[in-house]
């Protein structure tokens, strides 16, 4: 696997911790749990920052368009069908942010908005995940040249370089374990998930 590839797969390991963490955390409120602002804009913040900007930003300015070069069509097809998911996604995490950016305590329209854009999140980038490391990506692997991933390594370093501050890829990392370690992500919901299996409360 090439080094672009794998720098993609390595964060989407990082990004499943959060969403399995998300999954637990509306799990929790649907229980009754009283929701925080402050970690559901913990929440927005990686989702926007890290899994949007920083990886789907390379995904979108760099792999996919060097995929639409090589012929691939961004209208049809499974890049389209990517770029047509990341959209969904921003979607969702916008309702989600939106509950985040309020004042006050959390009123129960807003808990209702949380809990509805969470369970159609995280399913949608689970599958969303499976679907690029085991179709897209490998896809990429067999018309791509060596070459290509090289200069594609050296797009990434730049693109990071412009992305934000110093030390943004380990700032949100680090928000990332934080939620992971206030509601800790279940193994058999996040296998069950993966497989296509449906939100449960269990």
């Amino acid at each position: 696997m090439s080094r672009p590839l794998t720098i993609l797969m390595d964060e989407h390991r990082i990004i499943e911790q959060a969403l399995g963490s998300l999954e637990t955390c509306a799990i929790e409120v649907d229980g009754g749990l009283a929701i925080e602002r402050a970690v559901v804009r913990d929440y927005a913040d990686f989702l926007k920052g890290f899994a949007d900007a920083w990886h789907h930003g390379k995904e979108e300015d760099i792999l996919f368009r060097r995929m639409v070069e090589r012929g691939f069509s961004a209208e049809s097809g499974p890049v389209a069908v990517m770029l047509h998911e990341h959209r969904q996604g921003r979607e969702l995490v916008g309702r989600i942010a939106a509950v985040g950016a309020g004042e006050g305590p959390v009123a129960p329209e807003e808990r209702a908005s949380f809990l509805a854009a969470s369970r159609g999140f995280v399913p949608l980038l689970r599958q969303h995940i499976q679907k690029e490391d085991n179709i897209l990506y490998p896809m990429s692997a067999r018309v791509l040249t060596p070459e290509e991933f090289e200069k594609m390594l050296a797009d990434f370093e730049a693109f990071e370089r412009a992305a934000g501050a110093v030390g943004t890829r380990d700032r949100l990392s680090a928000v990332a374990e934080k939620l992971v370690a206030a509601f800790r992500p279940d193994e058999a919901r996040m296998a069950a998930g993966a497989a296509g299996g449906c939100w449960s409360r269990g």
